[in-house]
Formats: C-alpha cells, sequence, structure tokens
C-alpha cells in the first residue's frame, strides 16, 4: 500500500524556496540600485557638497574652541535640513519613477518578484548610497581633524553623523512611497519639492499659525504630536538639545522638549524614527501591489 505523501512537508518545502527567491530578489535589485546610484552624476555633486559642509563645521569648532552649540552651529543644522531631505525625495523617488517611464518595472513584473521584495531592495541599494554620501562628507571632516586641531569635539561629530544618517532613512521612505504615488519624474519632482518644503520651510510658520488657533491646554499634547509627524522637525530638535542648545527654543518650548536630553530620549527618537520608516514602506509596498493587480 503506497503511504500518503504529508502535505506539511511539501508546504514547509515551498515556503522555504519562496523565501529564498525573495532573499535572492531583495539583493538583486538592491546591488542594481547601488550600481545606479553611483553612475548617477547627482550622487558625487551632492557628495562634493556635504564634504564641504563637513570642513565647514570643522573649521567653525575649531574656532569656537569646541563649544557645541551656538549660532553657528545652528546654522551648519539648517544647512543639511535644507540639502540632505530633499536629496532623498529627489532621487529615491526618480529611482522609482524613471523606471515606470523607461519600462524596466514593466519588465521586472513579468518575473516572480514580489513587491515587498523590490521595495526593500530599493530602500537598502538607496540606503548604502545616500549612506556612503553622507560618510564621506562628514568622514573627510573628522579625518581632517585628527591631522589638524584636537580641539574637535566628536561627541558632536557622533551626533551630526546620527542626525543625518535618520534623516537620510525617513526622508527615503517617504521618497519611495512619492515615487509609488506618481507615474513620472515631473509628478514625483513636484511632490517631492511640495513636501520638502511643507515639511521644512512652512513647517514653523504653519506650526504657529495652528497652535494659535487651538486652546492653551492643548498646545502642549498637539504640538508633541506634531513633532513626531514630521521627521525633519523631529530630528532638528534631538541634535539641538543633544548639543546643549535647547536655550535658544524658548523656556517653555524647551520644558516641553527636554525629554530628548535625557537617556531615554535617544531610545525615543530611534524608535519614532523606525516606525516611521517602517508604516511608510509598509504604505508604499501597499499601494505597489494593489496597482500591480489592477493593471
Amino acid at each position: 500500500m503506497t503511504k500518503p505523501r504529508d502535505n506539511r512537508n511539501i508546504n514547509n518545502h515551498n515556503s522555504g524556496d519562496e523565501d529564498f527567491l525573495g532573499l535572492r530578489a531583495i539583493g538583486a535589485i538592491t546591488r542594481r540600485e547601488i550600481k545606479l546610484g553611483f553612475r548617477n552624476p547627482w550622487s558625487y555633486s551632492f557628495m562634493v557638497l556635504f564634504a564641504l559642509f563637513g570642513l565647514a563645521l570643522l573649521s567653525i569648532q575649531t574656532r569656537q574652541g569646541g563649544e557645541d552649540y551656538s549660532g553657528t552651529t545652528g546654522a551648519m543644522i539648517n544647512l543639511i535640513l535644507y540639502l540632505l531631505p530633499l536629496m532623498t525625495l529627489l532621487l529615491g523617488s526618480f529611482s522609482i519613477t524613471a523606471e515606470k517611464e523607461e519600462g524596466g518595472w514593466q519588465l521586472l513584473s513579468t518575473y516572480p518578484l514580489g513587491s515587498s521584495s523590490y521595495m526593500i531592495g530599493k530602500f537598502a541599494g538607496m540606503t548604502y548610497v545616500l549612506l556612503v554620501i553622507v560618510a564621506v562628507g562628514f568622514g573627510l571632516s573628522g579625518l581632517v581633524s585628527s591631522f589638524v586641531t584636537h580641539s574637535y569635539s566628536w561627541t558632536s561629530f557622533m551626533l551630526f553623523l546620527m542626525f543625518s544618517a535618520m534623516l537620510v532613512l525617513m526622508f527615503l521612505s517617504l521618497a519611495l512611497l512619492i515615487g509609488t504615488l506618481c507615474k513620472n519624474r515631473w509628478q514625483a519632482l513636484t511632490f517631492g519639492v511640495a513636501v520638502w518644503f511643507f515639511l521644512v520651510l512652512g513647517w514653523p510658520t504653519l506650526l504657529v499659525a495652528l497652535l494659535g488657533l487651538v486652546p492653551y491646554t492643548l498646545i502642549k499634547p498637539l504640538l508633541m504630536l506634531l513633532v513626531f509627524l514630521n521627521p525633519a522637525e523631529l530630528s532638528r530638535l534631538f541634535l539641538v538639545v543633544k548639543l546643549g542648545g535647547g536655550s535658544v527654543l524658548g523656556p517653555e518650548y524647551y520644558k516641553w522638549v527636554n525629554w530628548m536630553y535625557r537617556p531615554e530620549g535617544t531610545v525615543t527618537f530611534l524608535a519614532s524614527s523606525l516606525l516611521w520608516i517602517a508604516v511608510l514602506l509598509i504604505a508604499a509596498i501597499v499601494i505597489l501591489e494593489r496597482r500591480r493587480r489592477r493593471a
């Protein structure tokens, strides 16, 4: 009598094959994205700008004798805050919309490639490219500082590096969502610049206008909620407070955000950033999968 086959073993075997193929697909997309990223002349342009920013930060810290926070340091934070999110939004969204325009996504759709594998591979590859740009910029300043001066604050250096890396990760997940929603690069450019303007340039004005319309008792909880909904503002406040410049925010505002200075503030910041990244990536994957099925 023939022994019946164990369907559970077959299902487990098929599931293992699918997981392996998914990991291989993620690796292939990641390697492809890294190659395309380093072939893009924009990447090297931004790398040069970040190198100049890093050397400017070194010069500022040297003249101040190692002071952690000052007006010039605040200006440096704003320069990074203006350039890095815009760079990430454009490069990240263009990486998806360019494939839609050139037919690359239609070709990839003919292969057994899951939407999650595609998006995770995109995120991993673009993360590598953008973090290399940031690391070269700040690494050059650190290398020069080791030969030129001993007054450079390595704590400030690491905080700036962490600030830039988290900005890249959070805005990259947002950029991939924008690229998923847009049909071409012109749409991605329009939406990317609009989102950058809203979250970076227009945020303080909109925040003051909105908080002026609510009762005083609701200002603090609403302010905390809005801070966590804006990755640029959350990162900026975290860096300013950690550098000891919380007093420039004003006594009342600093009293509300001084929790960032404590050790648990770092954990809260990292956890909030990772949640931001996960939510946006999941949203991008779900939208991409729905559009793929409709097509």
